[in-house]
């Protein structure tokens, strides 16, 4: 049979450092730092009391205040970015065949807050068993593209992906593969995260996870330098159109890019760690490359998982070096992580909206934070440090690592009809 092809025509985000396309790519390119203290609990028990968080949002804005008080803030973040998405799509709602529209979203923890309210409320209550009506409908995961699928009509495939912080470029492959089939002709995938919390930051503080440098949050995510200390936790997420091609030409669409490939992969070792020899990222890159049916010295840039843990993003550069061979110091890498922190399940889907501007607007968006070099590192490679780069991509690829071994990856191309 043959496959479709499958092309981006609408975007949406809702990140630390934007709350919108345009605004969050602009300060990716110039090298802003979304970390700050928390502001959504008193954090001055914690270890670490800063996160990169959304900032100046107003939710009523952007969703009715009694439909917003039945969604848990990672399904908010959800309906604003596929707002935004569905908007910059231009879709002519009297045409779309809603059949075969459909809805794939990520999410690693989905509706942490209203878990931990609920409970704690019942803790602090005597006891007594009165949850709020909306509690489950809240706290599961697949509410995000439940909400979605209503809010737009959309009556084809509906379902959430969970693969910790593969979760969001899981989404994105099946509505890859989903329309690569002709199993539908649109879909809106993503994903989001609003795991800043008390559970939440506690608990990567249990891990030892999370960077501890309160003096200084602004530079905490430091991907690839000597000094790194842990991720910083984000929230927020991304909304991104995936459409069959002839039906965007049919109807006039704009196209950003196209999606020609994506790989998966498990690293079968250990339920946090990485392989030590970057084994399932290395397999995961093969993988995606394959399927998309071209070289590994045809990929311009790489959005690395990059998270800024000290075991983490060794292994990830020692794959790199390994699959792309000589190529590896051609080609450009950064870690937009080190502006927008880790979010999580919705991680994959704000890297792959920067891949897909970095196509756009051929320029790569920096590592910032880089102060020290990493002996364990190599410095032939092109980390992108602090400062923007301004050269050819016609291809980029976007990887994400999930807790439990799971590795996603994603290849976006300059879209040529």
């Amino acid at each position: 049979m043959s496959f479709k092809r499958v092309v981006i025509t609408g975007m949406g985000a809702l990140t630390p450092v934007g709350n919108d396309v345009p605004t969050f790519w602009s300060n990716l390119v110039a090298g802003v730092s979304g970390a700050a203290p928390i502001t959504r609990f008193d954090a001055e028990k914690f270890r670490t009391r800063f996160a990169c968080e959304v900032k100046g949002l107003d939710v009523t804005n952007y969703i009715p205040r009694q439909e917003a008080r039945k969604m848990d803030p990672f399904t908010q973040y959800a309906v604003i970015a596929a707002d935004e998405a569905m908007k910059d799509a231009g879709f002519d709602a009297d045409t779309l065949d809603l059949d075969k529209a459909g809805v794939i979203w990520g999410s690693g923890i989905g509706g942490l807050k209203t878990f931990e309210e609920e409970v704690m409320n019942y803790s602090e209550n005597g006891r007594t068993p009165r949850f709020n009506p909306f509690f489950i409908p809240k706290m599961i995961v697949d509410s995000a593209s439940g909400v979605l699928s209503i809010r737009y009509g959309f009556r084809g495939p509906n379902f959430i992906t969970v693969s910790a912080c593969a979760s969001a470029t899981n989404a994105l492959i099946d509505a890859f593969n989903y329309i690569k089939l002709g199993l539908m002709n649109v879909c809106i995938s993503g994903g989001s995260e609003a795991a800043v919390t008390i559970a939440g930051v506690g608990g990567f503080n249990a891990l030892k996870a999370l960077s501890e440098r309160n003096d200084s949050p602004e530079t905490a995510s430091r991907p690839y330098d000597k000094d790194r200390d842990g991720f910083v936790l984000g929230e927020g997420g991304a909304a991104i159109i995936l459409e069959e091609l002839e039906h965007a030409k049919a109807r006039g669409a704009k196209i950003y890019a196209e999606m020609i490939g994506a790989g998966m992969s498990s690293d079968a070792y250990h339920i946090t760690a990485p392989h030590p020899e970057g084994l399932g990222a290395f397999i995961v890159m093969k993988n995606a490359v394959e399927n998309a049916g071209i070289k590994p010295e045809d990929i311009d840039y790489i959005n690395t998982h990059g998270t800024s843990t000290p075991i983490g993003d060794p292994q990830e550069i020692k794959a790199i070096e390994k699959f792309f061979g000589e190529h590896a110091y051609d080609l450009n890498i950064s870690s937009t992580k080190s502006m927008t922190g880790h979010l999580l399940g919705g991680a994959g889907a704000i890297e792959a909206a920067a891949c897909i501007m970095a196509i756009k607007d051929q320029v790569v968006p920096p590592t910032i934070n880089h102060f020290t070099d990493d002996p364990e590192i190599n410095p032939r490679l092109k980390l992108t440090f602090n400062k923007a780069e301004k050269r050819r991509v016609n291809v980029a690829l976007s990887n994400t690592f999930g807790f439990g071994g799971h590795n996603a990856s994603v290849v976006f191309k300059k879209y040529e009809d």
